[in-house]
């Protein structure tokens, strides 16, 4: 291309040229750039018919008069050195409206057969619905990716397959335990203490094969406030595709599950304790002399001990959940439903004297029940 702005092509040949491309081509001539040549591809970019040929640029594209456009054709004119634009912005009156139009162009000089720059050639492809996709593309990562810096979740972004930290909000530095000096690092460089842990494999992984990974109650130990403490998280790593369905990032979001990690374990401890706690009441309750027993709010016995048979003569099959007619005396037995609602109810003590049957004897034994 170099050597074709430096030949010494007579516009002439030029024009013929032109006019067979199959590209958007003019020449402009002399310092007012007169519109020696334009082909039908570079009339139909302006919005103007043939009649413009012959007038300077200014008249037949008045529209382009406070423009940055005249400016950098002079500069070619004057230095003879071509400038390339990309994607460059321009509003040009077509039919019968103003609109702006972006395109890829570029002047180059013309020189007569003494060496010097008597023109301008013009080569420009409109571009404009690629810069309008572009546009629309950028504006739909903007508002995901103020989308994701608002979220209520830890949230980060890691761009190729160096993992480079491009996004992470507010909720993800303070997971990190570090702040946001830390993006554009790759994250196996901002959070060192990730070595020996499964997390940049993991991220790695789904950069090549594509698939979403998701963890639920997963640990990490993480350095926060200058010591290594250990979290719990449920995440999942997405990857992210580009036009083309190729990958280029992968989306992370986390929300911390430590406090129910911690409380559920708690729990788990507390159970265990419990266990034994009444492995133990039950080993002591059997060694007493006394008849022990235990029971629901609503009167259904849930333990009694060995001595409760024995004095009693019952077993467990034979005594019935919430059935104690069986075995109190009968007019005993409306004190005792009173006095166990109003220990239910209160939540008191529950002390009440009634007789019981000994199947052994047939007789009614007084017993107190505290």
């Amino acid at each position: 291309m170099d050597e074709f702005n430096n030949a010494k092509i007579s516009p002439d040949s030029l024009i013929t040229l032109f006019s067979q491309a199959p590209v958007a081509l003019s020449l402009l001539m002399g310092e007012n750039f007169v519109i020696e040549s334009a082909n039908q591809h570079i009339l139909q970019l302006w919005g103007k018919s043939s009649s413009v040929i012959g007038m300077p640029l200014i008249e037949g594209l008045p529209e382009i008069r406070d423009q940055e456009f005249l400016s950098i054709l002079k500069e070619v004119y004057t230095t003879g050195v071509p400038f390339r634009g990309n994607k460059v912005l321009c509003y040009l009156e077509r039919h019968s409206r103003m609109e702006a139009c972006y395109f890829d162009f570029i002047y180059s000089p013309v020189y007569d057969d003494k060496g010097k720059v008597n023109g301008v050639s013009v080569v420009a492809t409109e571009v404009t619905s690629q810069v309008l996709s572009e546009m629309k593309l950028a504006e739909s990562e903007l508002r995901f990716k103020e989308l994701l810096l608002n979220a209520d979740f830890s949230t980060a972004i890691y761009r190729g397959e160096d993992l480079v930290i491009e996004l992470a909000n507010d909720r993800m530095i303070e997971t990190w335990g570090k702040d946001k000096s830390v993006i554009g690092m790759p994250l196996e460089k901002a959070l060192p203490e990730l070595e020996g842990q499964p997390y940049i494999q993991l991220l790695q992984n789904v950069y090549k094969d594509g698939k979403t990974y998701a963890a639920t109650e997963d640990r990490v130990d993480l350095l926060v406030d200058g010591k290594l403490q250990t979290f719990y998280y449920n995440f999942t790593y997405k990857p992210i595709r580009n036009l083309s369905g190729e990958i280029y990032a992968i989306l992370n979001m986390a929300v911390d599950v430590t406090d129910i990690v911690e409380s559920k374990e708690r729990m788990r401890k507390n159970a265990e304790e419990l266990s034994l706690s009444e492995a133990k009441y039950k080993n002591l309750s059997e060694a007493m002399p006394q008849i022990v027993w235990t029971a629901s709010p609503d009167g259904e016995f849930t333990y009694f001990n060995e001595r409760m048979e024995e004095y009693l003569g019952l077993n467990q099959h034979e005594l019935q959940p919430r059935d104690v007619s069986s075995f109190i005396h009968p007019d005993d037995l409306p004190k005792i439903l009173s006095v166990w609602r109003k220990a239910s109810q209160h939540k008191t003590d529950f002390e009440v004297e009634h007789r019981a049957f000994d199947k052994k004897t047939g007789d009614y034994l007084s017993l107190i029940h505290i």
